[in-house]
């Protein structure tokens, strides 16, 4: 009965993949057991020739060739592959026959059905789209040629320039080159320089790489900063008459110490009534930025400020976010401010939603308000002390509601004046930091079901939230069972509150227990992104059923399109056009995304920089990531993570244990899993890569000489001339 059904599934499947769990559901078999049969009779057949097994437990229909439509993913290793529209399926490409096409590429293959015992694999038959690609490297002239050698993970070849179109580039640059043309009987394609940011190794230059590798801005536009340079930052009376003037409340700033931009301010004052009046200010930007002008189209298409090692790569012009708009002491301010009356046991009994304008009488750094909250003593330290108490009475009552708790903590780094890491730190979330959290959080909460509740019944209003889906289902579920095997017990079923308390017990009662890096990494896995989109459904990881971004204008373009939609419904404006609105916040999530990436690649770089000074030493770390070419390993002393490739385990054969998160040896059944702790020797640094290459250190694997760890140097090797043979030496000394 059972392999009856599992056939009428499998028939009915059509050309998409499906797993044993997806064949359970369908046909209705949820006990272990069945499941476990139903996944021994999809391996039987497939061992039989009657299904594909296209990866590790997925499964596909066998059928004669087919053509499709996907994207090309294009790697130095050498494992090309496609990415089919249809189902999301990776199918290999062998280099013969990719037709030069580029990772991103959109591309027509044709798939021959499986061979039995082997791979499926692609051909690609035509480029139909190709997308505009730039590479980041470093250039050697030579007499009759110019080569750049590529840092990227996506081209394996060098690239050949024309001399007579460098730029004034010279050997060892740092440059951006398109490429223009790969012609099908050339081992290298050809390109032309876009820009030279600098020399290779030099500070500035391997920053601008960082953001120029993401398609991000590193230089900000005369003409915005011109344009920014002539608005008027007079607050006339006329203004402060359409404003609820603020002034005259004990307002202050609570920032880091290196912080220029302040875009928010809280105010506090005790009401006739007992009750607190707690006011959330932040920056006008808007009234300042206009739409569709110069300067708010660069905004728009920046979408956000990106935070690296060493810089701040703004949003906004600086006269913007660090004079006119910031929030600085002893200075008039316009701003746009959420207003709390609040009980002094923290119960919110109603807020106002206004433009205001107002003075701040203090700035302080993060740690200067802690030593207030730590001690009792400084200035304006009774209202501090309230506010620290207000918020911790919010947060518990967030976390109380199904609020998930992932403790923080931030890699930061001494840097000396010419941008080289002397020392690495790391930056904790204090009661001053959680104060702000907390009262930011309750502002965006406020904003955002004012307007998401603003019609009642009727069609809602379109607007702009920050929304968190739930936990991908599978991965919470293998935590679950991966939790019991250590005696916690995760709900995976039931409302989101309930399942996210049953989370934060987990992460309470793991503290200092040897699982806690295991089960809190698996956790962190589990959930989703965070994104903004008209489509409310809710913050999860915040436990909110509306929220938005409406704090950080000076540095998020979202907040700006929430203060313009805010201006407008508090006015009785109709609802703004939604595809456009969601089109702008596919953009700014895309953008968030870039900037995250940029930002962790700056991180890596300046660690692998940091690293580079401590070759041969030995570390204390944790297995942070495993995978089937090795494992990746953090540093417990500075969170520098590097890898120790499978190669260089070399007691044993390992096999990769994906369900289990670890690396079996075949013959002694050695285990590295994950959150194992281990002791582990700096081996070699790659600054061009970003790579840190680390080896196990334990009785069997003293520590070695440095002459031993096949050190290799951190410039980028010398690319020789693009023959033929000498394109496959490099190739392969690559791979090596």
């Amino acid at each position: 009965m059972m392999r009856g059904a599992v056939e009428a599934y499998i028939v009915g499947i059509g050309n998409k993949t499906f797993n044993y769990k997806q064949v359970s559901a369908a046909i209705g078999l949820t006990a272990p057991a069945q499941q476990r049969a139903v996944a021994l009779y999809l391996a039987e057949q497939a061992f039989d020739g009657n299904i594909v097994e296209v990866a590790p437990g997925k499964y596909k229909v066998p059928t004669h060739t087919i053509t499709a439509m996907g994207t090309f993913v294009r790697l130095r290793n050498g494992k090309n592959s496609v990415i089919l529209d249809d189902d999301d399926e990776a199918i290999f490409v062998a280099e013969r026959n990719s037709m030069h096409a580029l990772n991103g590429d959109r591309v027509l293959v044709t798939i021959a059905a499986r061979v039995k015992g082997r791979e499926p694999e692609a051909i690609v038959n035509e480029i139909v789209e190709k997308k505009d690609q730039t590479f980041i490297g470093t250039l050697r002239v030579d007499k009759h040629y110019a080569l750049l050698t590529p840092d990227s993970k996506y081209l394996a070849t060098d690239i050949l320039i024309d001399r007579r179109h460098l730029h004034g580039g010279t050997t060892g640059d740092k440059a951006i080159v398109r490429i223009v043309d790969w012609r099908d009987d050339s081992n290298c394609p050809t390109g032309e320089i876009v820009d030279i940011l600098g020399k290779s190794g030099e500070n500035d230059t391997e920053i601008h790489a960082i953001l120029a590798e993401f398609g991000l801005p590193y230089r900000y536009p005369s003409a915005v900063e011109k344009a920014a340079d002539r608005i008027n930052a007079d607050i006339t009376d006329d203004e402060v008459s359409r404003r609820l003037d603020m002034r005259d409340v004990t307002t202050f700033t609570i920032d880091p110490k290196d912080a220029k931009d302040f875009d928010d301010a809280l105010s506090i004052r005790r009401l006739p009534n007992g009750n607190w009046e707690v006011g959330v200010h932040i920056a006008d930007v808007t009234h300042y930025v206009k739409p569709d002008t110069i300067i708010d189209r660069e905004a728009q298409d920046r979408a956000t400020s990106v935070y690296l090692v060493d810089r701040v790569v703004p949003m906004l012009p600086e006269h913007l976010c660090n004079e006119i708009c910031s929030l600085r002491p002893d200075e008039d301010k316009l701003t746009f401010s959420v207003i709390f009356e609040m009980t002094d046991k923290g119960k919110v009994i109603r807020h106002n939603i206004a433009r205001t304008v107002i003075r701040s009488d203090r700035r302080f750094t993060y740690e200067e308000a802690q030593q207030v909250i730590e001690t009792g003593q400084g200035d304006f330290a009774n209202e501090i002390l309230t506010l620290d108490r207000l918020a911790k009475i919010l947060r518990k009552e967030r976390f109380d509601n199904g609020s998930v708790d992932f403790d923080r903590v931030e890699v930061r780094f001494e840097i000396d004046e010419k941008g080289h890491p002397i020392d690495v730190y790391f930056k904790e979330s204090k009661d001053a930091n959680k104060l702000i959290e907390e009262f930011m959080l309750l502002a965006n909460r406020a904003v955002a079901t004012f307007v998401g509740t603003l019609a009642g019944k009727k069609k809602g209003k379109s607007f702009v939230y920050r929304v968190h889906d739930m936990p991908d289902p599978g991965k919470l579920e293998d935590l679950a069972k991966l939790s019991k095997t250590f005696g916690y017990r995760l709900r995976t079923s039931g409302n989101s509150h309930d399942v996210n308390r049953s989370l934060n017990r987990m992460l309470v009662d793991i503290k200092g227990k040897g699982e806690e890096n295991l089960l809190a990494t698996l956790a962190v896995r589990a959930m989703a992104k965070a994104i903004y989109t008209t489509n409310n459904i809710g913050h999860y990881g915040l436990g909110f059923d509306y929220y938005t971004h409406f704090t950080s204008p000076i540095r998020r373009y979202p907040d700006m399109m929430v203060h313009r939609l805010l201006e407008r419904y508090l006015h009785g404006g109709r609802s703004v056009n939604i595809e456009r609105l969601e089109d702008l916040c596919k953009h700014s999530s895309n953008q968030e995304q870039l900037a995250a990436n940029a930002e962790r690649a700056s991180i890596k770089y300046k660690q692998v920089e940091y690293m580079n000074d401590h070759l041969g030493e030995v570390f204390d770390g944790v297995i942070s990531g495993v995978t089937e070419w090795g494992l990746y390993v953090e540093i417990n002393d500075n969170k520098c993570e590097g890898l120790v490739p499978v190669r260089d385990l070399a007691d044993d054969y390992y096999d990769f244990d994906e369900k289990n998160y670890c690396l079996v040896g075949r013959r002694r059944n050695n285990r590295y899993r994950l959150g194992d702790n281990v002791k582990v020797q700096v081996a070699r640094c790659n600054l061009d890569r970003k790579q840190l290459d680390l080896v196990i250190v334990d009785e069997k694997n003293p520590p070695r000489r440095l002459a031993d760890l096949a050190y290799t140097p951190t410039k980028a090797a010398k690319p020789s001339k693009p023959t033929k043979k000498g394109k496959a030496q490099r190739s392969k000394s690559r791979r090596r």
